[in-house]
């Protein structure tokens, strides 16, 4: 098989896995509160990442791990996953999942806005309309297309989904620093965000078995959202020509995902979310290719 075909069978099944987490999440959540999801789910991330790790013949990385790098997977590990996926869980268990996916899609331009002060970049005018779309985006599926009344389905639904957008940016700014493999890095990303929900279940004492259902959808998303699915991505960027071939594709998810969760969780897709959504990745694609 050649190598770009190689690089789009990874990518179109890493974009299949990652379509359909909205809906896992909403249905799982009907089974688990958002801290008993992550740490289920966790618990199989770090699973599946280790086996990864052990079938790459990486493990002898971890040996090499320097105190700082330590410190940092313990900074990286709450934003994400503990913090990320919180804040994400709790929008998902307020809102309709086609407006918590689709908001969270924000994160590349408050990753722009976060560049400025935390990496000192410049922003353009350009740069500046790319934002102004998007959140048009954003009020239009908030409001469900009533922009004139301001009136949202449910603030505090929509800060926490635009919340989890501006953990995740602040993640990757991160993480651009950060030149470990990426395995071993998100990894140890994880064993200490799974130590964090451990700490905040101990506290708080907030801690049942859940019914089986429960548990396999938390199986389902610590695999095909937090393992699997990353490895998947991974390979399709390293096998691609360019980076772009590849990259481009991640846009069919958001579109791919509204399909998804109206067949399995049975939401009514409402036209609000999809020219919203339509706004977003149109801000995004502005930012990103017609400088």
């Amino acid at each position: 098989m050649k190598a770009q075909r190689k690089a789009y069978l990874y990518a179109f099944s890493a974009i299949a896995c990652w379509s359909t987490i909205g809906s896992a999440f909403k249905l799982s959540l009907r089974y688990l509160d958002p801290l008993g999801l992550l740490l289920f789910s966790g618990i199989i991330a770090c699973i599946a990442l280790f086996i990864i790790l052990l079938a790459q013949g990486k493990l002898s990385l971890l040996r090499k791990t320097t105190s700082r790098q330590v410190l940092m997977s313990a900074v990286m590990g709450m934003l994400n996953p503990y913090l990320y996926y919180l804040v994400l869980l709790r929008a998902y268990d307020i809102l309709p999942a086609q407006e918590a996916g689709t908001l969270n899609y924000i994160w590349p331009l408050v990753l722009v806005l976060l560049s400025i002060p935390l990496l000192g970049q410049k922003i353009s005018a350009w740069s500046i309309a790319a934002v102004i779309v998007s959140f048009m985006g954003i009020l239009i599926i908030s409001t469900h297309g009533h922009l004139l009344t301001f009136k949202f389905t449910s603030t505090t639904g929509v800060l926490l989904a635009l919340g989890s957008a501006v953990f995740w940016a602040l993640y990757w700014i991160l993480n651009l620093k950060d030149k470990r493999e990426a395995v071993v890095k998100i990894f140890l990303n994880f064993c200490f965000g799974l130590l964090y929900v451990f700490i905040t279940i101990a506290v708080t004492k907030h801690f049942w078995i859940p019914p089986w259902t429960g548990i396999a959808g938390a199986v389902y998303i610590g695999l095909f959202e937090m393992g699997i699915t990353f490895v998947l991505w991974l390979n399709a960027l390293k096998y691609s020509e360019t980076t772009a071939k590849v990259s481009n594709l991640i846009y069919l998810s958001p579109f791919l995902s509204l399909i998804i969760i109206h067949l399995a969780v049975g939401e009514a897709i409402l036209l609000s979310t999809i020219a919203g959504l339509g706004l977003i990745v149109s801000g995004i694609l502005m930012q990103q290719y017609f400088k």
